[in-house]
C-alpha cells in the first residue's frame, strides 16, 4: 500500500561546481538543519492550446523554473552565508554586501509517509535569495520566529534535469542508504559518485 506523504526531514545542500556539456558536478552534501518545518516546491508553467475547426486540437506545456521556499526553525549562521554566498570570519560574523552571489546549488530532502516509508526529493540546479528576518519582542507569549528562504531552480545545462524524485516503496529503488551521499545524477569531488 502506498502512502500519502506526511513529514519532512534531513534538509540538505551541495554546491554545484560544473553544470556544462561534458557532466554536472557538485561539492560535498552538507546538511542545511535537522529543524525542518516546510518545504513548498511551485512548478511554473506555461500551456497553449492550438484550435481549428472551431475547437481545440493540440495542447502543449512547458515547466519553466520551480519557486522553492523553505522554512526552518532555524537557519544556521554557516548554512546562511554558504547558500547566499557571503562570508563568514573568523570571529563567526557575516558581513552581507551588495556584490555577493549565491552560488547554485541542490537542494534534498526526504519526507515520511502514511505508511512509514519516504519520499526523496533533489531540486539539482538553484539559487537562494536572502530571507526576510522577522524579529518581534516577547509581550508576555512566546512566539517563534521561524526563518524561511526561497530559491529559484531551474534545469542542468548538462542533461536538462531539474528534479530527482523516488518513493522508498517502489521496488527498484535502490539508492535511500546514499540519497544524501551524492547528487543524483553528477558525482562530487569529494563524497564520492
Amino acid at each position: 500500500m502506498s502512502g500519502a506523504v506526511v513529514g519532512l526531514s534531513d534538509m540538505h545542500y551541495a554546491l554545484l561546481t560544473k553544470d556544462d556539456d561534458t557532466g554536472v558536478t557538485y561539492g560535498p552534501v552538507t546538511a542545511i538543519s535537522k529543524q525542518a518545518v516546510s518545504a513548498k516546491i511551485s512548478p511554473k508553467t506555461n500551456s497553449a492550446t492550438l484550435y481549428a475547426d472551431d475547437g481545440p486540437i493540440d495542447t502543449s506545456s512547458t515547466i519553466g523554473e520551480v519557486d522553492v521556499t523553505i522554512q526552518l526553525a532555524d537557519l544556521p549562521m554557516e548554512v546562511r552565508a554558504a547558500l547566499l554566498g557571503h562570508t563568514m570570519g573568523d570571529d563567526g560574523v557575516i558581513l552581507e554586501k551588495t556584490t555577493d552571489v549565491a552560488p547554485y546549488v541542490a537542494f534534498g530532502f526526504r519526507s515520511r509517509k502514511s505508511n512509514g516509508k519516504y519520499r526523496y526529493v533533489w531540486l539539482l540546479k538553484g539559487q537562494f535569495a536572502p530571507p526576510e528576518d522577522d524579529y518581534q519582542t516577547q509581550n508576555g507569549q512566546t512566539s517563534y520566529q521561524q526563518p524561511s528562504i526561497t530559491g529559484t531552480f531551474v534545469m542542468r545545462a548538462y542533461d536538462s534535469a531539474y528534479q530527482a524524485i523516488a518513493d522508498e516503496d517502489t521496488a527498484s529503488f535502490t539508492t535511500g542508504s546514499t540519497w544524501f551521499t551524492t547528487v543524483p545524477g553528477g558525482t562530487s569531488g569529494t563524497t564520492g559518485t
